[in-house]
Order: structure tokens, then sequence, then C-alpha cells
């Protein structure tokens, strides 16, 4: 393909894109396809000639689209929202057409100091301590990462490592496999499972601590935690507080939980993988009370703040604990510029890194704060619009009060007519949702996740349960 066919190929993609979206509402948000539907729709093997590009566009109707989940649909209601936007879409063309492997500042230093600037950027719109910013001048700094369970693995990694360098200085006799199997880290039963698989990856005991009524971990049940395992003879050293759980977005009392972990000396990562991107506005920052008393800090704009997969922010106040873990420095990957920037490579799982940072400087410079705020604020508004429909119905009833984007709420009675309703939901079609359970009670979510919502949607999704509901009456 010349340059001149690209140009072709690329206009009728930048059209099919656009069509698609701008007409997505006229699509089944789920597709009514079985596991092998694409197999008898393609050749055996590739091709042994090459075909041209119209034939490719062709197939897209045919091959692909019946079988895509419409994520970005209005009345996809389901898990988390995952963040679109033009120019995000735009930047990662750019990043396609540079194709560089930023895994150190000579491999591309465009790459490398795009993210530390706008990681720094982004850390002030959040309004985090300075200690996590590049920018002060101190030990601190943000890095991209691929998701939040990245992010909490490799914060766990870094505690980890520095776990083990004390204890080897308080017992140098001792074995590192004795040292390491001691170590015991925790969060919220609440919290998501990618944190209990960073756990069994980093090769160490993870304990879950039960969040109160009000589905929050306190610091106080840390505390007795902690205490009982000390007494068993173990190292507490690393502990997860989530802002913004999957189950209902609940928020752990991460001041307190802060307090106990400077205390007593553990590593506190913060995982704010969805509501996160919250924190750009000023009102809803209470809620990270106690930031400055975390070691790591992770949200994920590629959830909430227009910037599509995969960037995942993460900012340590001293990353040399994981650089030092991670630190495999061969002959051909070194470099006369070395320590005077980052080397990414050594803050992270993979070798290889895109050059992500061009979506958020996209985004951020395209939509401005006030624009993304705009964006949770009216995301959050449309969350309350569905939350005062289920209050009038008196056949419903909420788990919790709404939360960010996100509502939980059940049909009365019992967990049986509950997972009939959500079956029937979803196979009607119109709407996408997932269910989740806490202690027992099953119940629904609606998630806000398209950035085309609007209010006449919210009464559409509400409707539609309503009716379908009636069955179980």
């Amino acid at each position: 393909m010349d340059t001149a066919e690209f140009k072709d190929f690329a206009r009728s993609m930048v059209d099919f894109i656009g069509d698609y979206l701008d007409n997505i509402r006229d699509r089944r948000v789920l597709p009514e396809v079985e596991p092998g539907y694409i197999r008898p729709l393609l050749p055996d093997a590739a091709p042994e000639d090459g075909e041209r590009w119209q034939a490719v566009m062709g197939d897209l109707e045919k091959v692909i689209m019946p079988g895509v989940t419409h994520w970005h649909h209005p009345q996809f209601h389901a898990y988390f929202p995952t963040a679109n936007s033009y120019p995000a879409i735009v930047a990662d063309m750019l990043s396609g057409a540079i194709a560089c492997i930023g895994f150190s500042w000579i491999a591309s230093p465009a790459c490398t100091e795009l993210e530390v600037i706008m990681l720094d950027w982004l850390g002030k719109m959040l309004d985090l301590p300075a200690e996590f910013l590049a920018c002060s001048n101190g030990k601190g700094g943000g890095v991209i990462q691929g998701t939040a369970s990245e992010a909490t693995l490799v914060a766990l990694l870094g505690a980890k490592a520095k776990a083990l360098r004390k204890a080897k200085e308080l017992e140098p006799d001792q074995p590192e496999a004795l040292l390491t199997s001691k170590l015991v880290g925790y969060c919220s039963d609440q919290a998501h499972s990618s944190v209990e698989r960073a756990g069994l990856l980093g090769g160490i005991k993870l304990r879950t601590v039960a969040a109160g009524d009000d589905f929050r971990l306190r610091g106080e049940a840390l505390r007795k935690a902690i205490r009982e395992d000390k007494e068993a003879g173990l190292t507490p050293f690393f502990a997860v507080a989530t802002l913004g759980t999957t189950n209902c977005c609940a928020f752990d009392d991460l001041d307190e939980i802060g307090t106990v972990c400077v205390e007593e000396d553990l590593w506190l990562h913060v995982d704010a993988a969805y509501a996160g991107s919250a924190f750009i506005c000023p009102e809803f920052r209470p809620l990270m009370r106690g930031i400055e008393k975390a070691d790591s800090f992770n949200f994920n704009p590629h959830k909430w703040m227009l910037v599509n997969f995969d960037c995942s922010a993460m900012w340590l106040k001293d990353p040399n604990y994981v650089v030092n873990a991670f630190n495999v420095d061969p002959l051909y990957l070194k470099h006369e510029q070395q320590g005077a920037a980052p080397d990414y490579r050594h803050w992270q799982i993979p070798l290889g890194r895109r050059f992500r940072s061009l979506k958020l400087w996209f985004v951020m410079r395209i939509y401005g704060v006030k624009g993304l705020q705009a964006h949770i604020r009216k995301q959050v508004a449309l969350a309350k619009q569905f939350e005062g429909l289920v209050k009038q119905d008196p056949r419903f009833e909420l788990l919790c009060p709404a939360s960010m984007g996100l509502v939980c709420f059940r049909l009365k009675g019992s967990n049986e007519s509950n997972e009939l309703l959500l079956k029937k939901v979803n196979a009607n079609g119109k709407i996408h949702m997932v269910p989740s359970k806490i202690k027992d009670t099953y119940f629904l979510r609606m998630a806000v996740c398209s950035r085309f919502c609007l209010p006449t949607d919210m009464e559409l999704a509400f409707n539609e349960v309503a009716s379908l509901a009636a069955e179980f009456q």
C-alpha cells in the first residue's frame, strides 16, 4: 500500500467511524451471535495474494460488526465505562504512525518526556500532593501503565522489594524465601479481584478485611488485622485502599487507613481505577482525603476521562523501589543519558510501551479541564436521575445511594427473581446491564457509560426494567 492508497483507505475508515458513532443508537447494544460465528465467514488461511482495501472495508459489516458489543451505545450500562473520544482516536493514529517502542529515553525522547509532563498535568488536575509529581524536583513521578491491574502488581512488587530489604537488615542470616513467606498484605473484601491476583503473581499472602455495613474499609478493621498477623509472626507490609469499588462504587476511608499504614510502616497503594477521574472536580476531592499518606496512586483515564484504552495513570512518591526491583540493564539497552530522565522500562512489567501520552495531550488540550469536568458532572447527574426513578417505584429498592455514575438497585424480593429479571432485560436487547452480589444480596448495576447518554436514555432504561419486572409481581 502506497501513501495515496493509505490516504484513501484512512478517509474511508474515518467516515466509517464517524457514521458508526453518529448512528450507534440504531444498533442492538448486545450482539445476537453464538460462539464460533466468525469461523464460517472467513477462509481457512490467509490469502496468498494481497486484497484491495475496499474488500476489507466491505467485510466490516458482514464479519465484525454483527459480533460487536457496543460499549458506547447510550443503552450500554454494564461494568464501568471505557472511554472514547475523537481526539484520543486521532492520537492513537499518530502513535501507530510513529510506532516507537519507548522503553528508554533514547528510544524516543518525545515519548518519555511528554509522558512525564502529562502525568504532572494530570496530577495537578487532581490536586495530588507535590511529592507525587516529577515537577516537584523530588523523587516522585508518574507513569502510564496498561491497566489498574498492572499498577497494583507494580506497587505490590515495589513494596515487597522495600519490605525484604528492611527484613534482611533486621535478620541478615535468614533466607529470603523464609522472609518472603512471612509477608502479608491487606485489602477490603470489596476490592477488585485484580488485587487478589496481584498477591498470587507476587507470591505473597493477601488478606481480605471485612468492610463495614456501608461497604467501606475502615482504619480500625485494618489495625485489628495487622495486630493479629503480627502476633502470628507475620510481617505486614502492604495495603490497598479502593476509592470506588467495582461492586457498588464505595470509598474506603483513605484517611483512617493511611494513618494506620504510616504508623505500621506499610506501603499504601490507592486504587481509584474508575472513580479517580471524578477528582478533577473539586467537589469530589473530599473522598480522597488522606491521599498524602499514600505511597502510590492509580486511576484509569481510559475509563471515564475520554481517553481511549489503554491509559492507566500511576504515581509513585519514591519510584526507586520499583525501579530497583525491575532493573535489568543489558548493554544493548544502555545509553549515555541514563539517569537524566526516566527509562520507563524500569517502571512497568513489560519492556516495550506505546506512545500513549499523546492521547492525554490531545484530550486535555482539546477538551480542556472545564470540558472534562462537564463530562463527569453530566454523567453523575444522569445517575442521580436514574436513582430518582428507582425511588419513585415502590417495587424497587436501592442497595446504597447512587455513587458517581453508578446506581445499584434491585427488585424487592428474592435473589432468584432479580436474576430472572436481569436475564430478561439482557435477552430483550434494548439495554445491557450486569449484576453483582454483596453479602448474599444479588442486585443490578446501572452504570452510565456512553458519552452519548441523555436524560431520555435514563428514562428508557428504567422503563425497560420496570416493564419487564411486571412479570415478577
